[in-house]
């Protein structure tokens, strides 16, 4: 079991890899009485072309399988839904699809063991028959529906379409009405055998636990499964530089939309770039920002923007979002901010000190450690290494990020009227 010990925090991570290869983190949370479990499978909707590891053959699976198979997972051969089971405990349960992975997990006070048990034997037991898989598709569909007139959604979708020519990332991560329709119990099948091996699986778990002992409870209810070669995954090559420079849609919203993107190159320190990035957005767009107050006094803006920086192993983007009367004139405004201006040192000792303090307020809640932990341990970072890193960064280094990321030819803008 690996340890790390965080004095500035205060806090302790237990990490280990069991003998089948799966990845346990624990945080033990002594102060709280709730309980947080959460159980990922790198398997997302970017994951539909794969070697498979027994047999070695090349398969392609339709899109939006990733989230058809989380949907399934909850039904049992008794026809008792687990889902259902668990919130009858008292159990917050729930799941979900992302691009890099699917997630499986609960949160309570009483009853931890019962919701253990529950969790791991479905997500260990898949039931999928020609019947209840053709029941679920026009469940699905329906769902893809609902998403299609979301306006947030369309403006996301297209922002992707915008930034990304191949990259499987453009998807809807719950596929088409086209793409659900060829899913069969076979698909299902094969991708879970594949990516639902312990070696393609990270548990975290965060509360009043001994690391110990609730890391033996698991390893108690684990099937024995064989061992598996890496999975290959197999994706289109993606050119550099953006799709397209802009993408509007028509909705039924009083006020226009926009989503205004930045698609970058893959680095190898993902996490001390993350951190510059949210120094540039709180010093030069944040609600103190000159650009701010401009765009503020002018009535192109009412509400702060959204910013965010996302990476994986496969893609890196900015997305810098909200809402405008003129989207355009706020578009070439913040290019023309982020292309000419440069933190100060004063901003940036604030925007620092700041976004210290979020980083720690994130272990407050035993949730949000637990989803922090996850998901960073699918792209292979162990989340204290944004507490470590903060203190390593100076205003050159922003900057410098700042020069190289914000480039007019890499941006684009997504609309919704």
């Amino acid at each position: 079991m690996e340890v790390i010990k965080n004095n500035k925090i205060d806090e302790t991570i237990y990490t280990e890899i069991l003998d089948n290869g799966m990845k346990i983190i624990v945080i033990p949370k002594n102060n709280t009485k709730k309980k947080y479990i959460i159980w990922s499978t790198k398997f997302g909707s970017i994951d539909n072309h794969f070697i498979e590891p027994k047999t070695g053959e090349e398969i392609q699976v339709p899109d939006g399988v990733a989230h058809y198979l989380e949907h399934k997972m909850f039904e049992n051969e008794n026809g008792v839904d687990s889902l259902y089971k668990m919130m009858a405990l008292g159990l917050d349960a729930n799941a979900y699809t992302t691009n890099d992975h699917t997630a499986y997990l609960f949160a309570c006070t009483d009853n931890f063991f019962e919701g253990l048990d529950e969790l791991m034997s479905y997500v260990q037991k898949p039931y999928f028959t020609d019947e209840n898989v053709e029941k679920e598709r026009g469940i699905i569909g329906q769902e893809i529906g609902r998403y299609d007139d979301e306006p947030s959604w369309k403006l996301y979708v297209n922002a992707m379409d915008c930034l990304y020519k191949n990259n499987p990332i453009k998807l809807d991560i719950a596929g088409t009405v086209e793409s659900i329709s060829k899913i069969t119990k076979e698909t299902l099948y094969s991708c879970y055998n594949t990516f639902y091996h312990p070696s393609n699986m990270v548990m975290c778990i965060c509360g009043d636990f001994e690391p110990e002992k609730i890391i033996q409870e698991v390893k108690n209810r684990l099937i024995p499964r064989e061992k598996m070669e890496e999975i290959k995954r197999i994706y289109p090559e993606e050119p550099k530089g953006i799709n397209k420079k802009e993408k509007e849609a028509n909705m039924g919203i009083n006020l226009p939309t926009f989503m205004i993107g930045y698609k970058d190159e893959l680095e190898e320190d993902r996490v001390k770039e993350d951190l510059a990035v949210q120094i540039i957005f709180n010093s030069l767009l944040g609600k103190s920002s000159n650009v701010y107050q401009e765009l503020y006094n002018e009535g192109l803006v009412q509400t702060s923007l959204d910013t965010s920086y996302e990476y994986s192993k496969t893609y890196a983007y900015v997305l810098i979002g909200g809402e405008s009367s003129n989207p355009k004139k706020v578009y070439e405004k913040i290019k023309e901010t982020l292309q000419n201006e440069v933190v100060k040192k004063e901003e940036f000792e604030r925007s620092k000190k700041k976004i210290y303090g979020d980083l720690v307020s994130e272990y407050n809640d035993v949730e949000n450690i637990g989803r922090m932990y996850l998901s960073d341990a699918i792209k292979d970072v162990n989340s204290i290494e944004y507490i470590d890193k903060i203190e390593t960064i100076d205003l050159e280094y922003v900057n410098k990020i700042l020069q190289k990321l914000f480039k007019e030819n890499e941006s684009i803008i997504s609309i919704v009227k």
